[in-house]
């Protein structure tokens, strides 16, 4: 009767907490939540030579913090790094890394230490895609979807979650897709690409909570983009382009900072898409397929 009385006791002890959360939830999205600063922050962003990684890059310096671009490609991170100096931000460095190669991230983010400082804010952008159907995609392009959508996570979160988890102090930012949300055909090897980088983020996030009892002051953002135009898409089928249009990447890295700044878990460009897909997975499949068809929203291969 002990034991029973004890779990009747936690359960509606469970029940109040999930009221005032919900509670909770429903007034911060009512009241606009107040932006932290950025000042001063020491910013990673992988990805930064092109898109929104270079659009990142940018707002990041214009709000005054210190920017770190990676990018595989050292000609278009480096004219990252010099536009940033060219608008009277100084504070910005370039180096090339290759995500998906652990060694290369860990002796980059090395050197990263020295020469800057402890990264506060690590924005996991870099990724790559080839639309093919499954029967088209040869495996070298499998395996390096794999490693640099999914696999260079790990070794980023290696590479600079300690010291933020050490100084109880800092913020991860992972863009995922909507494609990992909600699948389409030719995304047979990115869709589950972008769903792996949703459960890194959850796990990890979530493991923190328990190993720090709630403590943990170590954030973690979640992005869920549509279809930003920066130009890695070729061939975009769009029925209702009012409804469904995509952004600029300007656009884009605005929303993204924004959310950070707001301490948001997760976003999706544009908002109303992640309510969506929430919506579609208590549907049948028929269902499901049926308003797929309906909005008739996707990509074409590229081959």
């Amino acid at each position: 009767m002990r034991e029973f009385l004890l779990v009747l006791a936690e359960l509606l002890l469970l029940i109040l907490k999930t009221v005032y959360y919900i509670c909770k939830f429903t007034y911060r999205s009512i009241v606009p939540k107040r932006k932290k600063s950025v000042a001063g922050e020491i910013v990673l962003i992988t990805g930064a030579g092109h898109g929104i990684g270079k659009e990142l890059a940018i707002c990041y310096a214009s709000l005054g913090a210190t920017v770190v671009c990676w990018d595989i490609n050292e000609e278009t991170n480096n004219e990252t790094m010099n536009d940033i100096k060219q608008i009277g931000k100084n504070s910005v460095y370039a180096y090339r890394c290759n995500v998906a190669d652990r060694e290369d991230v860990f002796r980059v983010a090395e050197k990263v230490r020295k020469e800057v400082g402890d990264v506060t804010i690590l924005v996991n952008n870099a990724g790559i895609v080839f639309i093919k159907s499954f029967f088209n995609q040869n495996p070298d392009e499998i395996a390096r979807v794999i490693e640099t959508n999914v696999t260079a996570h790990y070794w980023t979160l290696k590479a600079f979650l300690p010291s933020m988890v050490k100084k109880n102090h800092g913020h991860i930012v992972a863009l995922s897709s909507i494609a990992g949300l909600i699948c389409g055909p030719y995304g047979t090897v990115y869709c589950p690409t972008k769903f792996a980088v949703k459960a890194i983020m959850e796990a990890m996030s979530e493991e923190l909570r328990v190993l720090s009892n709630g403590k943990s002051s170590v954030q973690f953002t979640t992005i869920y983009p549509s279809l930003v135009y920066t130009g890695i898409v070729k061939k975009v089928k769009i029925r209702f382009p009012r409804l469904m249009g995509g952004i600029s990447p300007q656009e884009a890295a605005s929303l993204i900072i924004d959310a950070q700044r707001k301490n948001m878990s997760h976003k999706s460009l544009p908002s109303i898409l992640l309510l969506l897909s929430r919506l579609l997975q208590y549907l049948p499949d028929e269902a499901h397929g049926a308003i797929l068809d309906f909005f008739d929203t996707g990509v074409y291969p590229d081959d």
